[in-house]
């Protein structure tokens, strides 16, 4: 009596192996990888948007409470954060550091 070993098996495996090996190869790069650097710019993001840092009571990430908020921050590419509009930097910028806002018109 002889045994019948199935050869569908090992080539189906093989063919799976290839298969993720080929896909990794094709995916595309990460920001990181690309040489594209990020970094944190006060003062632009929206009220709910901000990355991170929005002051005293919050927690972190979409917690800023106002639009433009001086203490919280938004991650943008490099060399970019001092030619975004905001409206409450002294400088009428982001700023690459938390800044005391300008005074509000008006009041």
């Amino acid at each position: 009596m002889s045994i019948r070993r199935s050869s569908a098996v090992p080539a189906l495996a093989l063919a799976a192996a290839l298969g993720s090996v080929l896909a990794a190869g094709s995916a595309p790069a990460s920001a990181a990888e690309k040489g594209a650097t990020k970094e944190r710019c006060f003062g632009i993001a929206m009220a709910g948007k901000n990355d991170c840092a929005a002051g005293p009571g919050t927690t972190c990430a979409g917690t800023s409470k106002s639009d433009h908020q001086a203490n919280s921050w938004k991650y943008v590419p490099a060399g970019t954060c001092t030619k975004t509009a905001s409206k409450t930097s002294p400088t009428g910028f982001g700023q690459l550091t938390e800044f005391e806002p300008k005074p509000a018109k008006g009041g």
